[in-house]
């Protein structure tokens, strides 16, 4: 029976995880702060995957604390938002096979949507990449497959970009208290959806685009749909706007 080494197994994706393996009948091994020897020495006991449930800013120490006790073949991987830099950390650390992977949800995931990219690394044998899929796929998730640096730049898309110009808009607002009168429904319903991201899940989301080295360049090519609106050329981002739906719907 395969065994998933779960560290960071008390965090919020962790536990979640760890909840999840469980329940689909796997076993699972959790370690948790503080991370000793002995700690770590009996959740990767026989573990065919270690999986870093960890901030991507602190994944490579733990993936060095990880290492020395992962057995022959063991497969180290992550869930890191971000897969450039952990997957040269895991790389640095450990010699054995190294596999990123970015479960697309979070700690309260929808039921009808559970999808994990895998970024294997360079060279990393099939049987390994299967390894981490199957834990996915063993909890009810559908995997894709990338690579570190497409991955990326999707994701300072859709993620990082997404928080940013929320950042700057409310940044804005927060100096304007002059349109407090003026507030409308569709403004309501904006600021509840970005609340906890611009709120108890900040520090999360500013880790998360610091972490990403494609979010400046993502965001000076936002900067210039922006020039385009203050020279002007709204029609033009609008035509632009509607064919992404288009394309989405259709």
């Amino acid at each position: 029976m395969s065994v998933t080494a779960v560290i960071g197994s008390r965090g919020r994706m962790g536990a979640m995880l760890m909840e999840r393996l469980e329940a689909a009948g796997r076993t699972a091994r959790g370690a948790d702060l503080p991370l000793t020897p002995d700690v770590l020495a009996a959740a990767c006991a026989g573990a065919d995957v270690a999986l870093l449930c960890v901030p991507a800013a602190v994944l490579g120490d733990v993936a060095h604390l990880v290492a020395p006790h992962l057995e022959t073949g063991a497969v180290l991987a992550d869930i890191a938002s971000v897969k450039m830099l952990p997957m040269r950390a895991m790389r640095k650390a450990y010699a054995g096979p190294v596999v990123g992977t970015h479960p697309l949800f979070g700690p309260k995931p929808r039921p009808d949507y559970s999808a994990v990219c895998v970024t294997p690394d360079e060279g990393t044998d099939e049987a390994a990449v299967r390894a981490v899929e199957e834990v996915f796929e063993g909890m009810g998730c559908t995997t894709f497959r990338s690579t570190p640096e497409v991955h990326d730049r999707a994701m300072a898309v859709v993620q990082g970009l997404n928080f940013i110009t929320s950042v700057a808009y409310f940044a804005m607002l927060s100096q304007r208290n002059d349109v407090l009168p003026f507030l409308t429904p569709s403004l309501q319903r904006r600021t509840e959806a970005a609340r906890s991201m611009l709120t108890s899940d900040a520090a999360l989301f500013t880790g998360i685009f610091e972490t990403n080295p494609m979010s400046q360049d993502v965001v000076r090519e936002y900067r210039s749909y922006l020039n385009l609106a203050a020279g002007g050329d709204v029609d033009m981002l609008a035509a632009l706007a509607g064919r992404w739906f288009e394309e989405r719907d259709g």
